[in-house]
């Protein structure tokens, strides 16, 4: 093997690993999202410890994330679309990732 083919392929292998962690994030938001409004809606037990586990661990992975954008959002009464904002800079980031910085390294996405 060639130095730049084995260059290719380990970048390949790190962007392709950057773009599914950011496709589990992108499902753990919609995750967080659908729970959200599952418990404000009571469908769900609020009392069950296993609920209580999984809505803490979709709070603690999804809200240092998106603390600063509702910080930079206006106030739109009830309403919170940092999710939504949070999935458009996903999407960028992996659309600079395949379409300008991957081919940089010769790897296609």
């Amino acid at each position: 093997m060639s130095v730049n083919n084995e260059l290719e392929m380990t970048m390949y292998a790190l962007f392709a690993t950057i773009d599914l962690a950011l496709q589990i994030y992108i499902w753990i938001l919609v995750a967080s999202a659908i729970f959200s409004w599952l418990f404000a809606f009571n469908v769900i037990n609020s009392n069950n410890q296993f609920v209580n586990q999984v809505g803490m661990f979709l709070y603690n992975v999804t809200e240092p994330v998106l603390r600063p954008i509702r910080r930079l959002l206006p106030n739109l009464g009830g309403i919170d679309i940092s999710p939504i904002i949070l999935l458009l800079i996903i999407f960028f980031i992996r659309m600079l990732l395949a379409t300008t910085i991957a081919p940089l390294f010769g790897v296609r996405m």
